[in-house]
Formats: C-alpha cells, structure tokens, sequence
C-alpha cells in the first residue's frame, strides 16, 4: 500500500514538473534574454549534471562497446535535440497553455507510429476514433488561435512537429535493446548537450548581464526539474510500474498546463480551446480502451 501511494505521489510531482516546463521556458524566453538555443544548451547542461550525479550516486558504469553509444546518440537526438529546439522556437509564436494542450498529442502520434513499425501493436477502432477526435482537437484551435493574435500557424506546427519527435523517440527506444534507465538517461542527456554546443559554439559565452534573475532562476529549474530530475522520476516510475500507469499523466500535463499559462502569465482563453483540450484528452481516453 505505501509503494502504492508513493508512485501516485511521483506521478503527481511528475505532471507538475512536466507541465511546468511550457510557462519555464516562456518566462526564459520572453523579453529575448535567452535564445531558443540557448533554453536548449542551457536547460541540457544543467539537466546532464544532475543525472550524472545521480549515476555516481547508484554507482552506474557507462557502456564500454560503441552500439550502445550509437543509440544513445540517437536518442539525444530525437529525444532531446529536435524536440527541446522546435518546442522554443515554437513558444516564440504560441503560448505556453497553448504548447501543453499540442504536446497531448504524443501519445495519440505514438500509437499510429507504433502500429507501423512495432509488432502486437495494431489500430483498432477505439484507438483510430481516439485519434480522430485528438486531430479534431487540433483543427479546432488552428484558425481561432492563429486570429487572436497570441498564437501563429508556424508556432502550431512547430509544436506538432515536436510531438511528433517525441512519439518517434518511443517508438525507437521500443525497438532498441533495453538499457538500464538511469545510465540510457544520462548518456543521451551528455550526448545532446556536447551536440547542441557543437553546433551552436556561441552558447559557450554566457552573459547574464541585464538578465533579470527571474528569468534566471526559470532557466536554472528548467534544467534542474523538467529536464533532470524529471527524467530520474520517469524512469523510476517506468521501473516501479510500467508504462501503463505512467500513461495516465497524458491525461493532466495538458489541463494542468493550459490552467498554469491562464492563471501564472495571464494567458487568453478561447472557447476553442477548451473544446480542443476536452476533445485532445477524451481522444486519449478513447485509445486505450480495452477490446
């Protein structure tokens, strides 16, 4: 019973530093402070340092034959790389509110991913409604969200193209040999991080001159929770209960986000956008019904 209740207590820390990091990284990058490149080399650098502590702390040795390396390399990169970049970028045009709702695609993306390149993983007809109705979601924010003037088409699809990078991460570490968590963690964390300062090398010369420490501080918790910490909690969880009941946080990051960007940053609400994060979530629900 106790175990029991301490993984619901993990899940729930881990919706709310998940959910967390859309308002984060737009408090980084408001005002042009910190570059889109810069939230990810940073957030990265900072997130490294945390899992390589813990790996010294659980005594983890780091693979010594290249294949495994070779993985985690393309885990830093779908994983990592593509979908931290596309997500600040796309903040740059949209919401905060607006990220959480998109990124509830994931697990949707996931599942028709899957069906293709994983075996015992075939569409039925809960999952293929499921998916409709989270694309449904989607087309129903696109023109209001873009006429209201907080959100862009090129923000959107920035954001869908994330989700996307996401779910294709899944599906690989699926396909891939299993690792254990905590060393395939921090491995591919290293990896993105010396891969995004290779190729943007100006990072390396930080001034935080005229930064407020707000935004600082909002950079500091990025990589120390959403990127660091959160993974730990991930892969503990993923350990302790497997990825069904992990699943169920796809359910409350996109509320719990959308309801933070209104409530932190004053973000706008639209009628389509609740109507789009109840249809995105009930979508969700839809898939993982049982046949």
């Amino acid at each position: 019973m106790q175990s029991t209740v301490r993984n619901y207590q993990y899940l729930i820390l881990m919706i709310i530093i998940w959910g967390s990091s859309f308002a984060m990284m737009h408090e980084c990058l408001v005002g042009g402070h910190f570059s889109p490149e810069q939230t990810v080399g940073y957030r990265l650098a900072i997130g490294s340092i945390v899992l390589l502590m813990a790996c010294i702390y659980c005594r983890k040795a780091f693979p010594k034959s290249l294949t495994p390396w070779v993985h985690f390399f393309i885990y830093a990169v779908i994983g990592n790389i593509v979908p931290f970049m596309l997500i600040s970028r796309g903040q740059m045009h949209i919401t905060s509110g607006m990220t959480g709702l998109l990124m509830a695609l994931v697990p949707l993306v996931t599942m028709v991913l899957a069906h293709i390149f994983l075996p015992n993983n075939a569409l039925n007809r809960y999952k293929i409604i499921g998916f409709i109705l989270g694309v449904s979601g989607v087309f129903f924010i696109l023109a209001p969200s873009i006429n209201d003037g907080n959100n862009t088409l090129f923000g959107i699809l920035l954001i869908l193209g994330a989700a996307a990078s996401y779910a294709s991460h899944g599906v690989v570490v699926e396909k891939f040999p299993k690792y254990d968590p905590i060393v395939a963690a921090t491995c591919s964390s290293i990896l993105a991080c010396f891969l995004a300062f290779l190729i943007w090398p100006d990072m390396i010369y930080l001034n935080l001159d005229g930064v407020p420490l707000k935004t600082s501080l909002n950079m500091l918790a990025l990589g120390l929770f959403p990127t660091g910490l959160g993974a730990l909690i991930f892969f503990n969880l993923i350990n302790n209960t497997g990825a069904v009941f992990l699943s169920n946080m796809n359910y409350a990051i996109p509320v719990y986000a959308f309801i933070l960007g209104t409530i932190m940053l004053g973000e706008p609400v639209l009628w389509q956008n609740i109507l789009a994060l109840v249809l995105i979530v009930f979508g969700i629900f839809v898939s993982r019904i049982k046949v």
